[in-house]
């Protein structure tokens, strides 16, 4: 428990209505989006401007107080998970769009910004900002830097770190980073990709320069049906062959496809196995070629079916569903864990093989949902946690999946981050000698381990408990690095 001097010294540095400490006020906080772990705060701030986000962080320091950033808690692996004895530090109330520079297509915004805002801002320019999660209406920019959030369309346009120019941030001393420029490049060690994906760990920011993109001439999708899950997935890599690159390119089975279609009435097929959502933009010419590609690619690859969006309204229609897939999902279990992994293209029709196998093991049913042309897997495993033992059953079998993404030359998160929910497969994905060099990286922005302490990367110890790692001698390597 934090003591009544710090909370007044906290008191002191922010406006009553700031700073929260009744139980009923941090109640709302006591998870993110994955909400299987929870944790009430000792404290919630919610800072106003960058001069008290310093003025928290360097009082922290001082009394030697852990801090936990969170954004809008709209995160999928308990990255924002509060914990004992620290701040939960809340971004939310720095919303401000601070310029859009239509000349230099870029914006510059507050962490809290929501990510759809941010185009909804440009769109009079004719821009925007091409990041877009499923959960782009309430998810914010600042959360999306720290996660290197994706979205359906980041297969042509990337993550977040391809789509920021600039950061101001702030180590937990209060020290000011500016990094980055408005240049397409500058001088020195890229701390920029380094600080983007660094989950709250190294410092907090409080400023985002995004680039934006002038919107396509025309932007048109093509909805494919299969019979069998696996030749999806390998028209998937046979659409990368022909030498198209989707704006998007995303897969659905039979269970997502039957969710979305009900919740959401897409016009979906409803008597085929799998999905494929293929959107190709650019200029008129270029369009009409790769759509007459795609559709070649796709009849050979043995679909049932093909349509193609006769107007706008279709293809946002097409999309709606697709966005949707995660609410719809929950309506076929009391509960679902959604799993975050990533393959090489080519895997993907063994890879899912192996998931559906998985599920007849476990006993627990699977739908799939997820970025293809990227390989960025997204199993929903469907459980009920007022069976007693279920919630184990399936973060066992979500960590198997994790696995077997790493087996197969993959990673364990593509979008999502690690947060608390990985930390054991970060085991699995990495070697003794790389997980050292990230103590040491913590260790260089956060000496006495202070931000988000205990997420993202593991303890030594806790991968040799695990079983993935090798203590010598009864030493763990490079003794003299302070463990987190």
């Amino acid at each position: 428990m934090l003591s009544p001097a710090f909370l007044s010294q906290l008191r002191r540095l922010l406006p009553p209505h700031s700073v929260l400490h009744e139980r009923e006020d941090l109640m709302p906080f006591e998870s993110d989006g994955l909400s299987a772990y929870r944790n009430i705060p000792d404290v919630v701030v919610l800072p106003e401007n960058e001069a008290q986000v310093a003025a928290i962080l360097q009082l922290c320091h001082a009394e030697k107080i852990a801090v936990v950033a969170r954004g809008a808690g709209t995160g999928l692996a308990a990255g924002a998970l509060p914990i004992d004895g620290a701040v939960l530090l809340v971004l939310a109330k720095l919303n401000q769009i601070k310029a859009i520079d239509p000349l230099a297509r870029t914006a510059t915004v507050q962490p809290g910004v929501r990510n759809l805002a941010i185009s909804e801002a440009a769109a009079a320019h004719g821009l925007y900002y091409a990041p877009d999660p499923s959960s782009q209406i309430a998810c914010s920019i600042g959360g999306n830097v720290a996660e290197n959030s994706g979205g359906v369309h980041c297969l042509k346009y990337g993550l977040t770190v391809h789509n920021i120019l600039k950061l101001r941030a702030w180590t937990i001393a209060g020290e000011l980073l500016e990094i980055g420029s408005d240049t397409l490049d500058s001088a020195g060690y890229d701390l920029l990709a380094l600080m983007t994906g660094s989950e709250g760990m190294l410092a907090v920011i409080t400023e985002v320069t995004v680039k934006l993109l002038p919107r396509p001439q025309r932007a048109q999708v093509v909805l494919a049906a299969f019979d069998d899950v696996a030749k999806a997935g390998a028209a998937v890599g046979n659409i990368i062959a022909a030498g198209v690159i989707p704006a998007g390119l995303e897969m659905m089975d039979r269970l997502a496809i039957q969710a979305a279609e009900a919740f959401v009435h897409a016009g979906y097929p409803l008597d085929c196995e799998a999905l494929l959502l293929c959107e190709v933009d650019g200029v008129n010419e270029e369009v009409s070629d790769d759509i007459f590609t795609v559709r070649e690619v796709l009849t050979a690859s043995g679909a049932t079916e093909i349509r193609t969006a006769e107007s706008e309204e279709q293809r946002l229609k097409f999309w709606a569903g697709r966005k949707a897939a995660f609410p719809a999902v929950g309506r076929l279990a009391p509960d679902y864990y959604c799993m975050d992994g990533t393959i090489p293209r080519a895997q993907l029709p063994h890879v899912l093989r192996r998931i559906s196998e998985m599920s007849a093991e476990y006993g627990l049913a699977v739908a799939n949902v997820f970025h293809a042309g990227d390989g960025n897997l997204h199993p929903l495993i469907l459980f009920d946690a007022n069976t007693p033992g279920e919630l184990h059953k399936a973060e066992t079998f979500g960590g198997k999946i994790l696995e077997l993404c790493v087996e197969v030359g993959g990673t364990i998160t593509g979008e999502h981050g690690v947060g608390l929910e990985k930390i054991n497969q970060m085991c699995a994905q990495f070697s003794t000698p790389e997980l050292v060099r990230f103590h040491a990286v913590k260790a260089a922005f956060d000496p006495d381990t202070l931000l988000n302490p205990g997420k993202a990367v593991p303890e030594l110890h806790r991968c040799a408990e695990w079983g993935a790692m090798h203590i010598s001698g009864g030493q763990l390597p490079h003794p003299e690095l302070p463990r987190f």
